[in-house]
Parts: C-alpha cells; sequence; structure tokens
C-alpha cells in the first residue's frame, strides 16, 4: 500500500550520503532548467488558471509569469550557495571518563508538505529539503494539479541526470493520499501544512506524523499615539497592499484615539487601492464621509478575519494595553507591528506581544525567509515547539550525538 513512501525513505538514506556540492549542483541545474523549459511550466500553470476566476483571492498565489519564474530561479541559486545545514557541530564535551560527545545537525529523512494552490511552493520545498539531505513527499491542492505535476517532472529529470532517484521528491494528487501521508508513521518524519486555517486543522487533527504547524496570519499593527504619521502611512499601505493574498498582510489596523484625525490620511491610499475597511463605530463615523463605497460597519467577525483579498479591519482603541489586549485575543501568532516614536510604548509592544514576527516601525510584509536572508523558506511556524517565524535550512535538520570511546563501560 505504501510502497511509492518506502521508495522515498530509501531515496533519503542515499541523499544523506550526498555531499553539499553534489546537492548544490542539483539545484543549480534545476535553476538552468526552470529558465530553459519556461514555456512547458506556463502552458501547465495556464490549465490551472483556467479552471479559477481572475477575481478569486487564490488566482494570484496560483499564478506563474516569466518574471515569477526568473525568481524562483534566481532563488534556487541562492539556497545552493548557502552554507550547508549539515554536520555543524551543536555542541562538544569531553566526560571525565574519556568519552568524546559531540552533537552534529543531520537531516531529518523524509518531509511531507501539503498546501493549497501555491505552485511555487514545489520549487521551494524540494529545494530546501534536498539542501537539507531529505527527500520530500508533496500534496499540492487540486488547483495547482497542472503546475505541480510540470514541476515536479522537471525535478525528476534533473535528479536522474545527477544519478539520483526520482523518488527523492514525490508529488501526490489526491484526499486519499493526503489521509495516507498524515498516518504513514514510520515512514514520514515530519509534515508541514502551508495554508488555510481549515487546511491545519485538518492537518493537526488527523496527523500520526509529528506536525509544524505554519498558521492563518490574522496580522495587525497599531499605530500609536506618538506614531510619525510620515512612517506610518507607507507602513499600512505596503503591509496591506504588497500582496493581499499572502500570509504577512495586514488585516487589522488599531489605532489610538488620539490618532483618529490622522485615520483618513492613512486610509486614502488604501481607498486609492480600492480596500474596504470594515470599521468599528468611531473608524466608520470618520471614514464613511470620505470613502462611503468603501467602508462598512465591522462586526465581531471582522476582527480576528485573515481577509486575504482587498479587505480589512479597523479598531480604535484608548491604549497601548487595549491594543495589546485585541491582539491577543484576535491575533494567530504570526506577525505583529507598531509604529510609535515612544521607546517605553515600543519595548512594551517588542515584549509583550506572543508572535513568532514583531515589527516596529516596520511592516510586517518582511515576514519572509528571503527577506530574512534565509534563502527560500518551507513556511512560517507559528508554533513554538522547533521551530518558530520563517523555517529555512536550519529550521529542517534535527540532530544526532555522537560518542567515541576508547572502551569504557559503565559502572
Amino acid at each position: 500500500m505504501n510502497n511509492d513512501f518506502n521508495a522515498v525513505r530509501l531515496a533519503s538514506r542515499k541523499l544523506a550520503c550526498c555531499s553539499p556540492d553534489e546537492l548544490n549542483a542539483v539545484l543549480l541545474d534545476l535553476a538552468d532548467a526552470t529558465e530553459s523549459h519556461t514555456a512547458e511550466l506556463l502552458a501547465a500553470n495556464a490549465q490551472d488558471l483556467s479552471r479559477m476566476e481572475p477575481s478569486d483571492p487564490r488566482y494570484d498565489r496560483l499564478q506563474l509569469t516569466e518574471s515569477r519564474l526568473r525568481d524562483i530561479a534566481a532563488d534556487l541559486r541562492k539556497v545552493a550557495a548557502l552554507p550547508s545545514p549539515l554536520g555543524r557541530v551543536l555542541k562538544h564535551s569531553v566526560l571525565p571518563n574519556g568519552l568524546e560527545l559531540t552533537r552534529v545537525s543531520v537531516p531529518f529523512g523524509v518531509i511531507g508538505i501539503i498546501f493549497e494552490a501555491r505552485p511555487n511552493v514545489c520549487f521551494d520545498c524540494f529545494a530546501l529539503c534536498l539542501k537539507a539531505g531529505s527527500a520530500c513527499i508533496l500534496k499540492g491542492g487540486s488547483d495547482a494539479k497542472y503546475s505541480c505535476t510540470a514541476i515536479v517532472a522537471l525535478i525528476h529529470e534533473v535528479l536522474k541526470r545527477h544519478g539520483l532517484a526520482a523518488e527523492a521528491a514525490l508529488l501526490l494528487t489526491s484526499h486519499e493520499d493526503t489521509d495516507r501521508l498524515l498516518t504513514a508513521h514510520g515512514l514520514v518524519d515530519l509534515i508541514i501544512p502551508r495554508g488555510s486555517s481549515r487546511l491545519i486543522d485538518y492537518v493537526r487533527e488527523n496527523a500520526r506524523v509529528p506536525v509544524i504547524e505554519t498558521g492563518a496570519g490574522v496580522v495587525h499593527c497599531y499605530i500609536d499615539r506618538a506614531a510619525d504619521l510620515a512612517k506610518a502611512i507607507p507602513i499600512v499601505v505596503n503591509a496591506k497592499t504588497r500582496r493581499v493574498s499572502v500570509c504577512n498582510a495586514l488585516d487589522c489596523l488599531i489605532i489610538h484615539r488620539d490618532r483618529l484625525n490622522d485615520l483618513p490620511a492613512l486610509c486614502q491610499p488604501l481607498f486609492d487601492k480600492n480596500v474596504f475597511i470594515e470599521a468599528d463605530k468611531e473608524a466608520y463615523s470618520t471614514l464613511q464621509a470620505i470613502a462611503p463605497s468603501l467602508t462598512g460597519r465591522a462586526g465581531e467577525e471582522s476582527f480576528g478575519t485573515e481577509f486575504l483579498s482587498l479587505r480589512m479591519a479597523v479598531k480604535v482603541v484608548d491604549s497601548i494595553d487595549e491594543a495589546l489586549d485585541h491582539i491577543a485575543r484576535y491575533g494567530s501568532g504570526h506577525s505583529e507591528s507598531i509604529v510609535t516614536e515612544d521607546s517605553e510604548a515600543a519595548r512594551r509592544f517588542l515584549a509583550e506581544v506572543d508572535a513568532a514576527c514583531v515589527y516596529h516601525n516596520a511592516p510586517t510584509s518582511f515576514t519572509d525567509g528571503g527577506q530574512f536572508g534565509l534563502g527560500a523558506e518551507i513556511g512560517i511556524s507559528t508554533q513554538k515547539l522547533h521551530a518558530r517565524g520563517p523555517m529555512a535550512l536550519e529550521e529542517i535538520t534535527t540532530y544526532k550525538w555522537l560518542i567515541k570511546g576508547e572502551g569504557q563501560t559503565r559502572k
């Protein structure tokens, strides 16, 4: 029943024996192949796009372009240029009895990644898993079926050219395959879900394999009473509109009551980009007058929602304490930001907000492995166990102890 998973397991053992130079050569070859096979990859992607309305918030994530493929190829080369995460000495000691202990970084083995309509994830996850010495099992959403099939076929061609088993990257396509992956205890070492809260909840509730959650991003930006408006305006616009369908996009603007008069200036650039604002009572009375067609009344469901679209909420608060309480209640532990010139307010926010990435006077759009200098990321973890925040090479390795002796025995 799991013959394909057994083959991936075997491939992972052979990958663990490859040198960093051998793994890097595969990635560089794949980068070249991605550029030379652009037409084929875009044709497959067009088949997927034809089945989705352009107005769908997922359309942007699904779409590949020549420019995006060039960026993917560049990211593959960047990953190849990064130092190997394997064989790093994490701890070393010699016991009084002469035993030498060394803790070194090693591959996980087999990593399963479950994702939705984002075909670029195939490239990112394969590259990071390979560089970290692990085989990968990829389960993409049906919306990206043709794109993922073409990408993994290209990966297989490159692996074979380098004398490696194609099973080092396995693509799954059915819902039944998802359940099989989640229960593949002993064959799969780790599963990383990337996508909606519904997907992540399903994985968490059904997995018998260890899971690292890359949770939904319910993201806030708090405009403090001591905020510099000249900084706040571009921070808010960039956080919300750079790419609305990604997990680090702004979902709720929180503003101190003393800065309510600045709310029109903060929101006008958003209205110019057709962002619809669900405003609480006080914010609504301020914004409805300047953009009635793009302003609505916020309900309880407006807060704690990951919009992934040209839509966001606005909340007026009386103090930084109220802002912190709101984030604690509705945040998802992903990314949060404060705009302020008050060093004590910034210190409190950075210390008290419980999230993977906490910003001061910068937009949450920077939450990204590439922006952090990590190369392509495999996901952004919102949990605290093992990894937190953007996960790249270091986060997808584990370690083992090497113990060398001279015949010592334990009393």
